[in-house]
């Protein structure tokens, strides 16, 4: 896998900035189909800093429904990267 196909993007939300400051963790959607490995090569390789650790989870699909009727909303896979001290990753 190409490692610009590895990241989807990156998760923004209240919880993550405050995660990113405190304890220098980052959160991204990544493929279904990345392992550890290649996620903590992704990140390194894009935005030039040092991965000490990666965690994966995979969020179940759920039904929604709209005025149509029933639909399925895809599973998801999130990565939080936990970065040395010193490195930062600039979102904004």
């Amino acid at each position: 896998m190409e490692v610009t196909t590895v990241i989807r993007k990156p998760l923004v939300t209240e919880k993550t900035t405050f995660n990113a400051t405190a304890n220098n963790r980052y959160a991204f959607e990544v493929d279904r189909r990345a392992n550890k490995s290649q996620i903590k090569l992704a990140v390194e390789e894009i935005y030039g800093v040092r991965v000490l650790s990666v965690a994966t989870q995979v969020r179940k699909g759920r039904m929604r429904r709209n005025r149509m009727g029933w639909f399925r909303v895809g599973s998801e896979k999130h990565a939080i990267v936990k970065l040395h001290a010193e490195d930062r990753i600039e979102l904004f």
